[in-house]
């Protein structure tokens, strides 16, 4: 499916750690879900064919082509999320989802492999100027429109995923440290604003009052906070054992197979286990940063970057949020949470990865 020149020069080790969190994840699934455990695997695992499919095709993709689709992916992105709002299915207070021929698919989700595409295409185009503070200023304005739509699903998580895309790769792009600090100061100043004027949702305000003090709604987002952590430490060093975890069984575990899924892992493989998961995280990381710094030219650099920023992001506010010590924010655990457009557009990103890597040697005639 690729060519030799390509095959030559394919990351097998990121392949291969690819391949072991998703098959890690399809594991958790199946314990998660329980009774109808046969079919959340099922499911999952069609959309994993799907994404491996995707993979392969964005590897193949010459990626010195994707700035000449950064006009139209845009446009549809932008779009897709105002369609969302308009015919989008809702599901627990939130409006993110479209069905498509009985499938439910998630633009914000798509969003992301976007924004990282025409983020990149629009740094390279102003490489020259990037340490000037108005072009910093017109980069985060470019994923601002984006940003703001996935905030008013309502869909915090998937906001700040943007937010740290555009931080690691204007960071990469050069920009000034100082420049991006003061951006800081005014995200920080920007949400007190948000919180005093309620502009942020009651349930987003509750999850960060309950991060501070669980103590403080032991009955609702408390509540999940509180026995997310008694799941993590019950698993003790070797866990509970596959499918016998007490905390999950019992459903004392809110969205155990979504975003509270490490609880899963933990609890039944115990310290051994998340240790074991976290490693081969921090492997598929290491071998994105390895992508970035072989990539021929300043796009497969910037490329690379928004990828290993988004996946480090879900990594590390998902797996904190599971162990108390970052706010509960819906973000995904990439490839081990259930859900079918993340599983594809992940899989789909890291084949991005593997294209860039392949073509770090340019043939000379």
């Amino acid at each position: 499916m690729l060519e030799a020149r390509l095959r030559k020069n394919l990351d097998y080790p990121l392949v291969a750690v690819t391949l072991a969190v998703a098959c890690i994840g399809l594991a958790a699934l199946y314990s998660a879900t329980r009774d109808d455990g046969l079919r959340y695997l099922l499911k999952q695992s069609g959309c994993m064919v799907l994404g491996l499919i995707g993979m392969v095709a964005a590897a193949r993709i010459d990626y010195a082509l994707l700035p000449r689709l950064t006009k139209p992916l845009y446009i549809v992105n932008v779009g897709l999320l105002l369609l969302v709002m308009r015919i989008g299915s809702e599901i627990k207070g939130a409006q993110r989802w479209i069905n498509i021929a009985g499938f439910q698919f998630q633009p914000s989700e798509l969003a992301k492999l976007v924004m990282i595409v025409c983020l990149a295409s629009f740094l390279v185009a102003r490489r020259e100027k990037i340490r000037e503070l108005p072009t910093l200023i017109a980069s985060f304005i470019y994923i601002s429109v984006p940003t703001a739509l996935i905030f008013k699903q309502p869909d915090l998580g998937t906001a700040l995923v943007l937010v740290a895309i555009w931080f690691g790769m204007t960071f990469l792009a050069g920009a000034r440290i100082r420049h991006l600090a003061g951006f800081v100061v005014v995200g920080l100043l920007t949400f007190t604003a948000m919180w005093h004027f309620n502009i942020m949702e009651t349930y987003q305000k509750n999850r960060l009052i309950a991060f501070l003090n669980p103590d403080v709604d032991r009955k609702n987002v408390g509540y999940h906070v509180r026995q997310a952590r008694i799941a993590v430490g019950s698993g003790q060093v070797t866990g509970k054992g596959f499918r016998a975890g007490t905390q999950g069984k019992g459903n004392f575990i809110p969205e155990n197979h979504t975003d509270f899924i490490f609880t899963v892992v933990a609890e039944e493989g115990g310290f051994v286990a998340s240790v074991v998961l976290v490693s081969v995280y921090g492997l598929l990381l290491y071998r994105g940063l390895m992508a970035a710094s072989v990539a021929q030219d300043l796009l497969g650099k910037l490329l690379a970057g928004g990828v290993v920023s988004m996946l480090a992001f879900h990594v590390v506010l998902n797996i904190g949020m599971n162990v108390g010590i970052m706010p509960v924010a819906g973000v995904p655990l990439p490839l081990v949470s259930y859900g079918g457009t993340s599983m594809v557009l992940t899989l789909t990103s890291i084949g991005l990865l593997l294209g860039i890597g392949m073509r770090r040697h340019t043939l000379v005639f």
